[in-house]
């Protein structure tokens, strides 16, 4: 069981990373120590205002609210969004990403969609952005390590491509592939995953208006970090479900293998639905912090069934979710 509370009644950070054992049990050590008093105030401060370097201002990106898909809640500075982080091609930690996506070439790329489709295509990020109207929507966005962050993503319904290139009767999943460029992304070097990093949804759920092909954030371009130029933002799920640095999307018979899934089978389910009654082999997903609410020592609120976002709950309708968790 992981930590939730030091001895001081306080609720710790790093308590529920998203990681390989190995990497998670020495995070653990790290935290006995300061539960020990090892480690004083000083190092607690530094995690507390831990510093990464964004990738500076973004080409701006226009967009129009779309007040259906906005959540009242208070966005998260965009400063925190963009160096706390979760990208493991520019490695595990999570101020990774801010410091080491700079490699990272947006331009030229393509996406290429194969599979059971009746139109095959690949299209250069620039037809990406013009395929259909860009919309801003603010979502709640719920880490599986228990933390969560309120963001105002661009983009358009992924549902658009899926009338694009026309999906057979076969195509019953859609399997999304991320970039795997040691050249480009040092993380991917790394024996943490099996590179390149695949995701999956059925498609109907990649067909639910609430699934964001996404290009932008807070008005500008994606930054790499995070995910930049083209991912997915699918706000019911945990938020590993949402491939960044997306390369190829393919319609697919079976249900695809996803790389969690691959990784840590009975910690990382293939749906990953945001669910508080199912908690992770290793903690409990009843509450979370968010991220840039009253500072880093913030009490923790009430995780909301499918992150509140309740109109996706008739795609499993008779589903045993803990089973299929």
């Amino acid at each position: 069981m992981l930590i939730k509370r030091s001895p001081n009644g306080i609720d710790l950070p790093f308590s529920s990373e998203i990681t390989p054992r190995e990497l998670y049990e020495s995070r653990r050590s790290f935290m006995k120590q300061i539960a020990l008093g090892a480690v004083g105030s000083a190092a607690l401060l530094e995690m507390a205002n831990r510093e990464a370097f964004a990738q500076g201002t973004n080409p701006k990106l226009a967009a129009k609210l779309n007040p259906a898909y906005s959540a009242l809640d208070k966005q998260t500075p965009y400063k925190d969004a963009t160096t706390y982080n979760n990208f493991y091609e520019f490695g595990t930690d999570k101020s990774d990403p801010a410091q080491n996506a700079g490699t990272l070439k947006t331009r030229p790329w393509t996406v290429t969609i194969e599979g059971e489709v009746k139109k095959p295509m690949t299209l250069d990020i620039d037809a990406l952005m013009k395929l259909a109207p860009l919309e801003e929507r603010v979502y709640r966005l719920r880490c599986v390590e228990g933390w969560s962050m309120v963001i105002p993503w661009i983009g358009y319904s992924f549902s658009e491509i899926i009338k694009k290139v026309e999906p057979t009767g076969n195509a019953k999943y859609v399997e999304f592939i991320t970039l795997a460029d040691k050249k480009q992304m040092p993380g991917v070097g790394s024996r943490v995953l099996d590179w390149p990093y695949t995701e999956g949804l059925r498609i109907d759920e990649a067909n639910h208006p609430l699934a964001l092909l996404t290009l932008g954030m807070y008005g500008e371009n994606l930054t790499n970090q995070n995910g930049a130029p083209v991912r997915m933002v699918l706000p019911w799920k945990y938020g590993f479900k949402s491939g960044k640095s997306i390369v190829k999307i393919r319609f697919v018979k079976d249900q695809p293998r996803t790389s969690w899934n691959i990784s840590a089978p009975r910690e990382y389910g293939f749906y990953s639905n945001v669910n508080p009654d199912v908690d992770h082999p290793r903690w409990s997903q009843a509450s979370e912090r968010r991220i840039g609410e009253d500072g880093f020592l913030a009490r923790k609120r009430k995780t909301l069934m499918f992150n509140g976002y309740n109109d996706v709950a008739p795609l499993y309708a008779g589903m045993d979710l803990k089973k299929y968790f």
